[in-house]
């Protein structure tokens, strides 16, 4: 569903039809067949509806003479046949320029060879649930069913879908799905559609779809994937392989188990105490610095490790900036037995070098990178050069930037963080929704995974924080979105630091993990759709805050998270407002850095 807008059909209206029109579905259907309950009689006329509102005439085994007398009379735009009728039937319907939706009843048992002979005669399919009444019942059909169907012609998704499945859409994918079939999970009784339910369903479908990738790649105007010809091949594989593959069955439980029994998950969301007193708010971290590795970064490097496997890659590449990314890679690609090389500027091998020995203890090859500022935007340069002369390899990038389809890649396996995190605040809190989700932001994975299903909730306020390095009116920051343009970087168009002739300007933080010039696409787009509110966090306030939480709580964060928590005092929490932080990584790589400002701080301290 991700990668284009689903259309929604609501099928089987009877009754307050001009009010469902309204809400401006793609599609309404109404049913011309006397034995259902929201059979709208023979004579009836359909009232005039919105513009690009489909009218469509359900029929089940009805007379080809009766069909086209009914379809004449309302001006269908399309009809649908929900019965056995044959292809020959089909045929004939087709012939006098009818736009036909054949469905078909789905069950374990079903093959799809059964449609082959419907094909040039249907602009779409409906996959329905099999049921004796031909549809209505309110039960679906295994969904998993559909990774057998791989023909041309585009479906919509029938059968028992409610406003409590919108989530489960949400992350299914198919190459050929068109849209969603709405009925009996919508209703007052038969024909008379519950108008909050659907209003609330097709707003939350509509919006959604603003902040996820289309199907051209792109998030509204950023995105895009701006490779060399060497690359094509791989990224067109990609493209067409990883939304069906994540998406499916098999690889979701092994994934989950994976995440289970090996990296710890579900990690804890903990209620800080003091922390909640000082800023007047109900604060939570959710600890991602408690996984296996240390940080958020094994989700995404187990799920595209696994990813590698299907498409039978054996060498695996990325490049790392604080170490996290790095550690985490070469920790899977030692579970998996793949071949790992890492990418690291040499600045941050000096800064991160604990990191540098964890990823060669665990069998990686790490490539120092001596080009540019030596930093993560250097490091990203010789893997994509690496990647264009060695295009057997799998490029496992380690956050939301790239080109497509690697950005929503990325936030698709990410978002189990905030998927954990809505149901442990419903066993907590008794509701699923912060008011407020703060995440550290660089390219932009932990952000990304931390607000992706709360995206379509507008009551929650979604807080990402720059790194500002020395001050976002110097010329020592990383702060893309307060100081940086509309520009390509890595393979998409985003927001980036930039000077007037294009060139990509160095950028600084004190965090390895942030030290990157650019934003991920999906976030440029969030900034100018205004879903997201973008703060900064200096390098000292990032340090204080990193010292507020190791002496109030006993954790010491990763400087990157420390940047969210020094956000804290900027935000106006109300008394009651529950507030979820990030915590993306842990501070044992820091340590050199946080000891060196804590004996300055705790002596500044002791003179005043």
């Amino acid at each position: 569903m991700k990668c284009k807008s689903l259309k929604i059909k609501i099928c089987g209206m009877k009754f307050n039809i001009q009010e469902i029109s309204d809400f401006l579905p793609d599609f309404m259907g109404f049913i011309f067949y006397p034995n259902s309950p929201r059979f709208v009689g023979i004579d009836f006329l359909i009232p005039k509806l919105k513009k690009k509102v489909f009218k469509t005439g359900v029929f089940v085994n009805e007379s080809e003479k009766n069909v086209l007398k009914i379809s004449q009379k309302n001006q269908l735009d399309f009809i649908q046949l929900h019965g056995t009728e044959s292809p020959f039937y089909c045929e004939k319907l087709f012939k006098k320029r009818l736009k036909l939706i054949k469905a078909f009843r789905i069950d374990d048992f079903f093959s799809f060879k059964n449609v082959v002979d419907y094909i040039p005669f249907c602009t779409y399919f409906l996959f329905d649930n099999n049921t004796i009444n031909y549809g209505g019942s309110g039960k679906k059909f295994c969904w998993e069913k559909l990774d057998e169907y791989n023909f041309k012609i585009p479906f919509f998704l029938s059968g028992g879908i409610g406003i409590k499945d919108f989530d489960k859409i949400k992350n299914f994918s198919h190459s050929k799905i068109f849209g969603i079939d709405i009925n009996s999970r919508f209703e007052i009784f038969p024909g008379k559609k519950d108008d909050i339910a659907l209003n609330t369903f097709i707003k939350k479908n509509k919006r959604i779809m603003k902040y996820f990738v289309d199907k051209n790649g792109y998030y509204g105007e950023f995105g895009g994937a701006f490779i060399p010809e060497m690359l094509h091949h791989n990224i067109t594989e990609l493209q067409d392989q990883y939304k069906k593959f994540i998406t499916s069955f098999e690889f979701q439980k092994l994934y989950k188990k994976i995440l289970k029994n090996y990296a710890g998950r579900p990690t804890p969301l903990f209620f800080c105490k003091k922390y909640s007193d000082k800023y007047k708010a109900k604060i939570y971290l959710k600890r991602e610095d408690l996984n296996h590795t240390g940080s958020h970064k094994i989700n995404n490097s187990i799920g595209q490790a696994l990813l590698a496997k299907q498409l039978g890659k054996k060498k695996i590449i990325a490049e790392t900036g604080a170490g996290q990314h790095g550690v985490a890679t070469a920790t899977t690609c030692a579970l998996m037995n793949l071949e790992c090389i890492i990418f690291m500027g040499e600045t941050d091998i000096h800064r991160q070098y604990t990191n540098v020995l964890r990823m060669k203890s665990l069998g990686a090859k790490v490539i120092p990178v001596c080009s540019g500022d030596k930093t993560l935007k250097d490091a990203v340069n010789e893997a994509i050069r690496y990647w264009i002369s060695h295009p057997e390899s799998y490029y496992l990038i380690g956050s939301t930037v790239g080109p497509h389809p690697y950005p929503q890649m990325v936030a698709d396996i990410q978002s189990i963080i905030s998927e954990e995190i809505k149901i442990q605040l419903k066993e907590k809190e008794g509701s699923s929704f912060p008011n407020y989700v703060v995440a550290c932001i660089g390219g932009g994975s932990n952000a990304a995974g931390s607000f992706y299903h709360f995206l379509d909730n507008d009551s929650v306020n979604l807080v990402a924080v720059e790194a500002a390095g020395l001050g976002v009116n110097t010329k020592k920051t990383a702060a893309s979105i307060h100081c940086g343009s509309r520009g390509i970087l890595h393979g998409s168009m985003t927001m980036l630091l930039q000077n007037e002739d294009g060139q990509v300007l160095p950028a600084h933080s004190i965090s390895a993990g942030l030290d990157y010039p650019g934003i991920g696409p999906m976030f440029a787009n969030l900034f100018v759709k205004k879903r997201v509110n973008f703060l900064h966090s200096t390098d000292e306030e990032a340090l204080q805050a990193g010292y507020e939480l190791t002496r109030l709580e006993g954790i010491i964060p990763a400087l990157e998270s420390s940047h969210a928590l020094a956000a804290l005092k900027n935000i106006p929490f109300k008394k009651m407002d529950v507030v979820v932080v990030t915590l993306s990584g842990r501070g044992d790589k820091d340590i050199n850095v946080y000891d060196k400002f804590f004996t300055k701080f705790s002596g500044d301290e002791q003179n005043t």
